[in-house]
């Protein structure tokens, strides 16, 4: 994701309208059976008190990584004798973070995904993050080769899928990217056609829900501008769009920002990336405030009960710990960083 730009912090989809009226009556689009960790997950109300919100009072309905990167720090810092700072990351490793498919074929990822997702009786959360001429050749260069290289991955991505119940956030960046006009001239008409058609392969899947990203309110700060460009690129199709993914600004900032943006598509839903706004972004207009920025904190954890009839859940898609880029001392981006999400988690209050 971009290193120009302090919006976009680096790294490596919801339900249909009908969602909120159904979680809000104690219900939900998603399967609904007990947390594996809500009993004793750390940190349930804090995230949430820091951003003057109530913490989610149901169980998250997503699929929680047994293997992640943060579930395996536990067990080397336990085995270590680090008994205090393991606890304190149970703040993640028992949360739902999204899964980021790399590489030429996402197959193997999305079925580990899904496979797992079905045992639990959850729902799998996904970002499809491969479109050509990927982050304008910054930090997260690279993407599919060609068109036709990244319609072959997509309908992979989407086959994986199957009939799983899945959330895609499809390609974070892609769209704010044609607004701001990053996107070079030369590129925008295939982007365009490449997110409609991939919005339409994903939908095919039976209980695939999927949000095309739109930044966040600190990048295209004209919701005007940011609508007619998620319309030209099928969002009408898709079920709403997602926002702040890997970035940190507060729940009040992206709710009315949302709320503005969705009233010019339509009333179209929304998702919000929560996994790291617990403290809001970086004060002052900073260089590189996107990237690895000092004193942040876990948001709102990962709920479909988000009290908005148009916010259709808070998600954790950046996956918290995993490095923005070769900044502040951070390894490459997406590499896990154990250092960086202990303080995440310990920045959360509760």
């Amino acid at each position: 994701m971009s290193g120009r730009r302090p919006h976009r912090s680096r790294t490596a989809a919801a339900a249909v309208a009908a969602l909120i009226g159904l979680a809000v009556t104690g219900c939900s689009a998603f399967s609904s059976g007990p947390s594996p960790s809500a009993a004793s997950a750390p940190g349930q109300t804090g995230p949430a008190s820091v951003l003057g919100e109530a913490a989610p009072s149901a169980a998250s309905p997503f699929w929680v990584d047994p293997d992640s990167d943060a579930a395996r720090q536990v067990k080397v810092w336990e085995n270590q004798g680090r008994k205090d700072e393991a606890k304190i990351l149970r703040r993640i490793s028992e949360r739902a973070v999204a899964e980021w498919p790399a590489g030429d074929n996402p197959e193997p990822q999305v079925r580990r995904t899904v496979r797992g997702a079905k045992a639990d009786k959850r729902t799998a959360v996904l970002v499809a993050y491969n479109i050509p001429h990927r982050d304008c050749g910054l930090y997260s260069a690279g993407g599919a080769h060609d068109a036709a290289a990244y319609r072959s991955w997509i309908g992979a991505f989407a086959d994986a899928i199957g009939d799983a119940d899945a959330i895609v956030v499809l390609e974070p960046d892609a769209v704010p990217h044609l607004a701001d006009g990053c996107t070079p001239e030369q590129h925008q008409d295939e982007r365009y056609e490449l997110l409609s058609e991939a919005i339409g392969t994903l939908k095919r899947r039976p209980h695939t829900r999927v949000y095309l990203d739109a930044g966040n309110p600190a990048w295209v700060t004209d919701p005007g501008k940011l609508a007619d460009t998620l319309r030209r690129a099928g969002v009408e199709a898709a079920d709403g769009f997602s926002l702040n993914v890997s970035n940190f600004q507060t729940n009040d900032a992206v709710k009315s920002y949302g709320t503005q943006l969705s009233g010019l598509l339509g009333d179209a839903h929304f998702t919000v990336d929560t996994s790291r706004n617990g403290a809001g972004p970086l004060s002052g207009d900073r260089d590189q405030a996107w990237c690895n920025p000092t004193g942040r904190a876990l948001g709102t954890p990962p709920t479909t009960n988000t009290g908005n009839e148009l916010l259709d859940a808070f998600l954790w898609i950046k996956r918290p710990g995993d490095s923005d880029g070769p900044c502040r001392g951070g390894p490459a981006a997406g590499t896990w960083w154990p250092e960086y999400a202990l303080g995440l988690a310990r920045r959360a209050k509760g």
